[in-house]
């Protein structure tokens, strides 16, 4: 997108953002009545959040996008001959006031969506996409950024000549070059795909709410621990209390509760809800929303010239081709097939010692009968590691301290910065040199309000252009123990955390020249790598040693942190094949013609039958996400790049090895590792700077294997 409107997008990871590229100053009369229309006196320009109300969101929104509606006609109607200063460099700063104003919305509309944050979305993201449009298919616009490309791009050098091409080949892959009708049509799609992804936003956000699986006796939650249970009282009470205790689902298929619950019916009931929760058999359906999208995505595709919209969507991308995709899963799906089944009948035959030769092992009962299984085998339990990651620990002690220890990073809590909710923290980022470079929020804890899953963006990003240092945040939803108690996570969570500030450190270092080439702004395929390269630092055993005390102040004893690292590993099918299934229904959807787009009615069917043809059709290992609530896909920038999550391990795999054999806690390691890929976003050729790290010209995929015990 030419304007590249932000909108956050989830990963157990970023996950990333797609940001505005924005300018100036409104009006003198604006400025005096809504906050958000004047710069920030705060460090770093760092969002008022003491004088920012909801009702100032929508007003500024729309004076940010009118003032940018001005500066692009003013581009377009120029009498001077077209140069990068008089373009290129005026349309990268048309809108710095929308990227300001937008950036803070964005996070506070995902995190903290209240009635009134959610009809200013509703009310102003028709706005925003046409705003697109109009930049998109500007005519005047286009060709002056094509003169400048046509009679510059040879001459310019650097970060110039990048920032020339990106804005150069993102018009011209918006439609730039088509027919008068094409583009009008393709204008159309984008409205229309726009509404219906803020469709697919609120009512899965409502779905997943309302998917809570309400219980009426703490007996029934025997398995679980005090704070757990604990956990669920406090759910149900700010849900309506309609009984002493809920379960609440989080985004994906499988729920980490589900580990303990003794009781199988209820088990069944917490899964049963999640995989429901919005496929049409209850109250919610987002498949219609799914397949109006899926046609209107693979149209476009098609005006654009390729034959389905994997094709388009893959084009920018490291992997190139939906063929290179399918190489590369299916190499996978080959290893991982022959393992998932002997795990599965290792689990169902551990059950049955217990419960009998008849018994069925059913999804529900999967992470059950694993957690016995790896206590009964390792002598280890979730409840016996999980005082000792206490979460405060988790991020001062490990995640603040590895990067300390790798790139000379400190962390100081700034107090005094106002946040949109009493939970978040805030650090100022300080060098080596003790040279601020960047603020830091951290908010974890779940909510209502807060969409599902854990992510990354910012509040402003790093640019020498204009002067401004990163205000990155990451996003969570880990559960909040009681007032005055700690909380505690899962080394899932704990390594959930580290991903996520992978994702940070991205925007904390960078160091580009212009607000479009900074921090995250890389292909999908590659903006997943520094988040899981980071979770590697979290299981060394320095970084680990570090931050895993209990409320004692006793490390974990080394006989207990053995078995723990003992069992990352234990039964990895799980996890792979999961993602496995997920990627492929992912692509299943983005490989369609527009003309064979099954029904609403047909979409389940359609998922199942998609993944048989590749062999992952596995009631015992389903999706990560179906198709129904598969917020990456139809909510986010992840339709047919789901497959990057996996691509990316590889990469940051590699270069996990990479630091293993340099020094995983050298600064020498860290500052080579920062200079010549965390600092550079999209300035440079992604695969050249991977190969100059790591010294490989391809990823090797075999390191993913091993590295999850394959």
């Amino acid at each position: 997108m030419n304007t590249k409107i932000k909108k956050t997008l989830l990963t157990v990871g970023l996950s990333s953002s797609v940001m505005l590229s924005m300018a100036q100053t409104p009006s003198a009369t604006a400025t005096t009545t809504n906050p958000l229309l004047i710069p920030s006196t705060l460090s770093y320009g760092a969002p008022d959040f003491n004088r920012i109300k909801a009702s100032d969101y929508l007003p500024a929104l729309e004076a940010a996008i009118a003032q940018q509606r001005k500066a692009i006609n003013a581009i377009a109607d120029s009498k001077q001959t077209p140069t990068f200063r008089n373009t290129i460099l005026a349309y990268e700063n048309s809108g710095k006031l929308l990227d300001r104003v937008s950036s803070i919305f964005f996070c506070v509309d995902e995190a903290d969506k209240t009635p009134e944050i959610a009809a200013t979305e509703k009310a102003i993201m028709p706005q925003l996409t046409q705003l697109d449009n109009d930049i998109s298919f500007n005519e005047k616009l286009f060709r002056r950024v094509k003169y400048v490309y046509d009679h510059e791009f040879s001459k310019l050098k650097g970060e110039d000549r990048r920032l020339l091409e990106e804005i150069y080949k993102g018009f011209v892959r918006n439609g730039a070059l088509l027919s008068k009708e094409k583009k009008a049509r393709v204008e159309q799609i984008n409205k229309r795909i726009s509404d219906l992804q803020q469709q697919w936003g609120t009512q899965l956000q409502e779905a997943t709410n309302n998917a809570v699986v309400w219980v009426n006796s703490k007996e029934e939650l025997a398995g679980l621990s005090d704070a757990d249970i604990a956990q669920c009282e406090k759910d149900a009470q700010s849900r309506g209390a309609k009984a002493p205790y809920a379960i609440v689902i989080i985004n994906t298929t499988q729920q980490p509760i589900l580990t303990n619950l003794d009781n199988r019916d209820l088990r069944r009931r917490v899964y049963e809800a999640s995989v429901h929760r919005s496929d049409g058999t209850g109250k919610y359906n987002t498949l219609p929303i799914v397949v109006e999208m899926a046609k209107l995505r693979a149209e476009k595709g098609e005006i654009m010239g390729y034959h389905n919209y994997a094709a388009y969507s893959l084009e920018k991308t490291m992997a190139k081709t939906p063929e290179n995709v399918y190489t590369f899963l299916n190499n996978l799906i080959k290893a991982y097939r022959p393992n998932a089944d002997k795990e599965t009948a290792a689990i169902e035959a551990y059950a049955r010692q217990t419960m009998g030769p008849d018994f069925q092992l059913q999804p529900y009962d999967r992470f059950y009968y694993s957690a016995k299984m790896k206590k009964a085998q390792l002598n280890l339990s979730e409840d016996e590691v999980k005082p000792y990651f206490n979460i405060d620990s988790v991020q001062v002690n490990g995640v603040f301290y590895a990067a300390h220890r790798v790139y000379g990073l400190n962390f100081k809590e700034r107090k005094d910065l106002p946040t949109y909710h009493a939970d978040m923290k805030v650090f100022e980022v300080s060098d080596s040199t003790g040279k601020p470079i960047a603020l830091f929020y951290s908010d974890y804890f779940r909510r209502p309000t807060k969409r599902g899953g854990a992510w990354m963006s910012s509040f402003a990003k790093q640019s020498k252009a204009w002067n401004q240092l990163p205000i990155i945040y990451n996003v969570c939803n880990f559960a909040q123990a009681p007032e005055g108690q700690p909380s505690y996570l899962t080394w899932d969570e704990v390594t959930t955390m580290f991903h996520e500030f992978g994702h940070a450190l991205h925007g904390i270092l960078s160091n580009c020249q212009y607000n479009t080439l900074s921090g995250t702004a890389v292909p999908r395929d590659f903006v997943e790598m520094p988040s899981q390269f980071n979770e590697s630092f979290a299981s060394i055993p320095e970084i680990f040693n570090h931050y895993a005390i209990n409320s004692r102040g006793e490390h974990m004893p080394e006989t207990l942190k053995e078995k723990m690292m003992e069992s990352i590993n234990f039964q990895p099918c799980y996890a792979l094949g999961e993602n496995l299934a997920a990627t492929c229904a992912d692509m299943a959807w983005a490989m369609l013609p527009s003309s064979a787009i099954p029904t609403a009615a047909q979409a389940t069917t359609f998922e199942q039958e998609s993944l048989k043809k590749v062999g992952l059709l596995d009631t015992q290992i389903p999706p990560r996400y179906f198709t129904s609530y598969f917020n990456h896909v139809w909510g986010g920038g992840y339709a047919a790049g789901y497959y990057s999550y996996l691509w990316t391990e590889v990469l940051a795999d590699n270069i996990a090895m990479t630091f293993k054999q340099k020094g995983a806690l050298k600064r020498t390691t860290g500052d080579e590792f920062r200079d010549k890929i965390l600092s550079r976003g999209y300035t440079v050729d992604l695969m050249k700077a991977f190969s100059n790290f790591t010294g490989l010209q391809q990823p090797d995929a075999q390191a993913l294997l091993k590295m999850r015990g394959l």
